[in-house]
């Protein structure tokens, strides 16, 4: 590959470039898939709630506090319905809006650690555009891109401060204050290592002038969070406040050793997550030859940002994929700057696993994979798989061509998703879709009748169906009585099955997560939950 001639205009087109994937990566989820039970649609309703009370300080979910997550996506839900109304797309954008500030620190934070390499910036961001993982949690309503975004942030700071600017504690200590009202206390593990071995990747800093300054910032962030937790406290009673200063740091740790994972478990994961850049043999070619020349300022702090975090929720037996978002900003960093070092253009493996998913997408639509039949709405289309066949093989050829693997392989991986995205649309996604089931509901509730969910619930349907007052959640013997002193009620039932639906006598019904759920009345749920309930 030639060098190119001007890397910082470069740069800037290739940041432009991962900001216009990010927009049609948006664009394909918002028409291809609904808000997916139960964590988006229990999040957004959160916020509902929230705005049904006007109450900016506790989150509630089906009329009582919420205390799992702190506020601060919930605020950016609330405003944009202040400026735009009430709506469902706002939601589903909050945190595209961030993965796209989240490109952008990227991007810059390049252009801090390798000043030599102007257009690094641009390659970071479009590697992180393009990661499986990254993609996946952008387009969703999750916490964790908005974290990702704070970490950025404090990165910012602590690199500022490496270099003696008192502005860069102060930005640390808001990107913690920051991230603490996003996702709590984890913020921490995020950004504190990196603090403590900063003599490792900045040789000469004065010990107690740092870690002052690192301290005097993690006081500034408790002070941030506790300006929402203090009054959020007493406004939400006693049980709230034990929640939110206890349950979510102790309480939250206990139990995650309840669900115990084994260490390696993130390991097998990580060629999904992190696809298609770690499984390309080219990437790992250039970084054993970087770390054979020897690291870097630029390659230590990403390290030491990325692995002490990794090695901790390895170590922490509750496990999820996305804890390891926040993570994703520093592989795509590292990956361009030993590519650098060593251009490679061939993206052989990837292509091949590409068009390999291409064939399997192919022959799920033309039903000839028997275990999907009983899995699906319907067959997908054929065209999303052949299509993705042709991008791989371009891909491929476009390598052995000297075009840039960076770009050949960021336009696979956002195509890969898109094209699995249009091909699931009709063959999944009513199967998620509840938002007729929830408007079902609040037909019921206007009639002046309760509605009873037959299993715990998760506020699933008040924000897709406006409603305005909460489920009775009860199962079992409780709610057996319950419909027996409540003949004009109705309750949410939730089948095994589907081969039955069609006998049911409901006022809704529908295919749900695998089996289906019915909307009946008191005395159609009397006889459907000794037999039928999950």
């Amino acid at each position: 590959m030639k060098p190119d001639p001007n890397p910082d205009s470069a740069g800037r087109g290739l940041l432009l470039l991962s900001l216009l994937l990010l927009a049609a990566l948006t664009a394909v989820a918002l028409l291809t898939r609904p808000l997916i039970p139960i964590d988006e649609t229990r999040y957004v309703s959160a916020a509902w709630e929230m705005w049904l009370r006007g109450d900016f300080l506790v989150p509630f979910k089906n009329g009582e506090p919420y205390s799992h997550k702190p506020p601060f996506m919930f605020w950016m839900f609330q405003a944009g319905w202040a400026l735009l109304g009430v709506n469902d797309w706002w939601p589903r954008l909050v945190l595209p809006l961030f993965s796209a500030g989240a490109l952008l620190l990227t991007y810059r934070l390049a252009r801090r650690l390798w000043p030599q390499h102007p257009g690094l910036g641009g390659q970071a961001a479009l590697v992180l555009v393009s990661t499986l993982l990254w993609i996946v949690f952008s387009t969703s309503v999750m916490f964790d891109v908005i974290l990702a975004f704070w970490v950025l942030l404090g990165m910012h700071g602590v690199l500022a401060a490496s270099a003696g600017s008192r502005r860069g504690f102060v930005m640390l200590g808001i990107a913690i204050g920051m991230g603490v009202l996003t996702k709590g206390p984890v913020i921490l593990l995020n950004l504190l290592p990196i603090t403590v071995l900063a003599p490792w990747w900045n040789p000469g800093l004065k010990w107690g002038r740092w870690f002052g300054g690192v301290g005097l910032a993690v006081l500034l962030g408790a002070a941030i969070a506790l300006a929402w937790a203090l009054p959020a406290g007493m406004a939400g009673g006693e049980a709230y406040r034990n929640a939110i200063f206890w349950g979510q740091t102790a309480n939250r740790m206990v139990e995650s050793f309840a669900h115990r994972r084994p260490f390696w478990w993130y390991l097998p994961l990580l060629p999904l997550l992190l696809f298609p850049w770690i499984v390309w043999p080219g990437l790992w070619k250039a970084l054993a030859h970087h770390w054979r020349t020897g690291l870097d300022h630029g390659t230590r702090f990403c390290l030491a940002w990325m692995l002490p975090v990794f090695i901790a929720f390895s170590f922490i037996s509750g496990k999820q994929p996305h804890y390891l978002v926040p993570l994703f900003p520093a592989f795509a960093l590292l990956a361009v700057r030993v590519l650098a070092d060593r251009p490679v253009s061939r993206v052989g493996l990837p292509a091949l696993l590409v068009a390999a998913l291409g064939g399997a997408l192919m022959l799920a639509g033309s039903g000839q994979i028997a275990a999907l039949d009983d899995q699906v709405a319907a067959l997908p289309p054929l065209w999303p798989g052949a299509l993705l066949v042709l991008l791989a093989l371009a891909a491929w050829v476009a390598g052995r061509r000297g075009v840039s693997p960076v770009l050949s392989l960021a336009v696979l991986g956002a195509a890969m998703l898109a094209l699995v995205q249009l091909t699931a649309a009709r063959s999944i996604g009513p199967l998620y879709d509840i938002k007729p089931m929830a408007q079902a509901i609040k037909q019921v509730q206007d009639e002046g009748r309760p509605v009873a969910n037959a299993a715990r619930y998760h506020a699933q349907y008040q924000f897709l169906g406006r409603l305005e007052a909460p489920l009775v959640e009860l199962q079992g013997a409780e709610l057996t009585r319950w419909l027996a002193a409540h003949p004009e009620a109705y309750a949410v039932i939730y089948l095994k099955g589907t081969q039955n639906l069609d006998r049911i006598p409901a006022r809704f019904k529908q295919a749900y997560r695998g089996g289906a759920v019915v909307l009946v009345n008191a005395r159609a749920a009397a006889r459907l939950l000794p037999v039928h309930v999950e």
